[in-house]
């Protein structure tokens, strides 16, 4: 039996692994055979960790979020309005490396939608996200920079990033970085409180 710091390097090994095939192939192209091949090693290495692809899958889920979360992100100067599109820009596809997160996260939809587990956590980062949105339109409209109900508001952004997300995955040469955050700054001037 390997000694425990070798198990924990080899699952580091295989984690580095699953990301590489999700950002490559997204969760469809997930399979036991594929990251197999990506380690270099033999499917049966890998039901050492793993014992079907749910589990596999599950545990893709799992480094997509520690990725997400470790992630280097943009910070605002300002809370409010500034705080928003900062915000909605850490999610918009315009580094390679949020091209590859998007591509990872869009994929993982249609896994979570049949699995509970899944969908239950894609249901709290939802809601996480959307608080961490309604937050900064509830500071706008305090700082008189935007009106409408911060919950409502925050939903209608996070509708807007992640539509914006798909259709420049899809057409990247349509909807390059500058384009995207030019529409980013267009729905957000949408938004402004219009003086009385």
């Amino acid at each position: 039996m390997p000694a425990k710091g070798d198990h924990d390097a080899r699952r580091t090994d295989v984690a580095a692994a699953v990301w590489r095939v999700l950002a490559a192939h997204g969760f469809g192209g997930l399979t036991m055979r594929a990251v197999a091949t990506e380690l270099g090693a033999s499917t049966g290495l890998l039901t050492h960790y793993f014992r079907n692809k749910r589990e596999l899958v599950r545990y893709a889920h799992e480094i997509a979020a520690e990725r997400s979360a470790g992630r280097p992100r943009l910070r605002a100067d300002e809370p409010g309005l500034a705080a928003l599109r900062v915000a909605l820009v850490n999610v918009l596809p315009v580094t390679p490396e949020n091209v590859a997160m998007s591509r990872v996260w869009v994929s993982f939809w249609d896994a979570a939608l049949d699995d509970d587990v899944l969908r239950e956590a894609q249901r709290a980062r939802y809601e996480w996200w959307r608080g961490r949105l309604q937050a900064c339109v509830a500071e706008a409209r305090e700082r008189g920079e935007l009106s409408g109900e911060p919950e409502d508001v925050a939903v209608a952004a996070a509708a807007f990033a992640h539509g914006l997300v798909v259709q420049a995955l899809f057409d990247p040469d349509r909807l390059p970085a500058a384009r995207q955050l030019a529409l980013l700054d267009d729905f957000l001037a949408g938004l402004r409180r219009v003086p009385n």
